[in-house]
């Protein structure tokens, strides 16, 4: 087998994976077009379209601010 050689655990804990954004519930009205995009899209991705589009408004704001 050879030498063995031990690795430090780099996996962070259950609790850390567990972490809830802070989010706020908001009605928004989009057009049938963007929302049938991201509603394919999220079946392709075996994701909900919700958290697509709230990522890439995250993602938007993050760059911007």
């Amino acid at each position: 087998m050879g030498k063995v050689k031990i690795v430090k655990d780099f996996l962070p804990p259950p609790s850390e994976l567990a972490l809830k954004e802070e989010t706020v519930k908001i009605t928004i009205s989009l057009s049938k077009t963007s929302i049938d995009f991201f509603k394919s899209e999220a079946k392709k991705h075996h994701t909900q379209y919700q958290k697509m589009i709230r990522r890439l408004l995250d993602e938007y704001a993050a760059q911007h601010s």
